[in-house]
C-alpha cells in the first residue's frame, strides 16, 4: 500500500521514481511470453501495482498467472475503528476480484491462481515457516518466471515490502534444492527467471501497450484502498481520471528507460 502523489510530480502511483529511473545500459525488452508466472506481494494490491500491466499482456498471450498475497492486509485504513478481521476479508473478496480482471477470467476459493500466506499485516518476517509454505507454492505451480518486490531497493519505508522480496528470494532458492524442505510439495523446481519491480536499478522493461487500462482497472477492484492508496475521495468523481493519469504517466517513463512508449520496469535476474 503505497501513498497517492500527484501526476505531475516526481513519483507514480507505487512510489518509483519516474523522472530519473536508475538504470543500467541498454535496458533489455520483453522476456518470452512464459507457460507460467507466479507473482509474490506483500499486501492485496500490490502485485497489481508492480507488474499489473504484464501479467494482463501475458495473460492474454496464454500465461498462466499465479498470485500469492503474503499477508492480510489487515492494517490497510486510515479509520481506527474499522475491525481488521473485516478489513481482511474485504481485501481477500477485492483481491479475487482484481485477479479476475488480469487474468480475464472469475476466481473462486478453490481456484489455484490464487493463494493467500495469511500473514498478518505489518508483521511479515522472512522466516523459516514463510519460506516453507512459499516453497510449496513455488514448487505446486512451476512458474517459469517469479516476479516479486525488489528487497535491495535503498530507502524501502514498508517492512513487509522488504521482507516480502526477501522471503521470495529466498523460497526461490529453497524451492529449486532438494535439501530444502524435502518432502514439501512436488518434486524442487527452478523458475527461468525473476523479475523484480520497483527495482533500485532497472536493467529490464516489460512492454505495457495497450494493457494500461486493465492495470487501472484491477487496482480499482481495491474498494477498501480507494482513499488511502489510490487518493479517490469519498463521492470525488475525478479520482478515479487522476489515478489513470497517474498510472499511464508512470507506464511512459518506465518505457522510456527502453525507448518505448508505455512499460513496466524491472530488475531482471536469470541466472537461477
Amino acid at each position: 500500500m503505497s501513498s497517492p502523489v500527484d501526476p505531475a510530480g516526481p513519483a507514480g502511483p507505487s512510489g518509483l521514481p519516474v523522472g530519473d529511473l536508475p538504470s543500467t545500459a541498454p535496458a533489455t525488452v520483453d522476456l518470452p511470453v512464459p507457460e507460467s508466472a507466479l507473482a509474490v506481494g506483500a499486501h492485496p494490491d500490490d502485485i497489481e501495482f508492480g507488474c499489473g500491466a504484464t501479467l494482463a499482456r501475458w495473460a492474454d498471450a496464454g500465461c498462466r498467472v499465479h498470485f500469492v498475497v503474503l499477508t492480510d492486509g489487515s492494517k490497510g485504513t486510515w479509520d481506527p475503528g474499522r475491525s481488521p478481521a473485516d478489513l481482511a476479508a474485504e481485501r481477500m473478496a477485492e483481491c479475487r476480484d482484481a485477479v479476475a480482471v488480469v487474468t480475464g477470467g472469475p476466481t473462486d476459493d478453490n481456484d489455484d491462481r490464487l493463494h493467500f500466506l495469511d500473514r498478518v499485516d505489518g508483521e511479515l518476517v522472512d522466516g523459516p515457516d514463510e519460506r516453507r509454505d512459499l516453497c510449496r507454492v513455488i514448487r505446486t505451480v512451476r512458474p517459469a518466471v517469479v516476479l516479486g518486490h525488489d528487497p535491495w531497493r535503498r530507502y524501502r519505508l514498508h517492512p513487509d515490502h522488504r521482507a516480502a522480496g526477501f522471503l521470495t528470494v529466498a523460497a526461490l532458492v529453497a524451492a529449486r534444492d532438494p535439501h530444502f524442505f524435502p518432502g514439501v510439495g512436488p518434486s524442487p523446481h527452478r523458475p527461468d527467471a525473476l523479475l523484480l519491480w520497483e527495482p533500485d536499478v532497472v536493467n529490464h522493461v516489460e512492454r505495457a501497450d495497450g494493457h494500461a487500462g486493465r492495470k487501472v482497472d484491477a487496482l480499482l477492484c481495491h474498494r477498501s484502498q480507494h482513499e488511502t492508496t489510490l487518493g479517490i475521495g469519498p463521492g470525488e468523481d475525478d479520482g478515479v481520471t487522476r489515478l489513470r493519469s497517474m498510472v499511464a504517466h508512470q507506464l511512459a517513463a518506465h518505457g522510456a528507460v527502453a525507448g518505448l512508449a508505455s512499460g513496466e520496469a524491472f530488475h531482471l535476474l536469470g541466472d537461477l
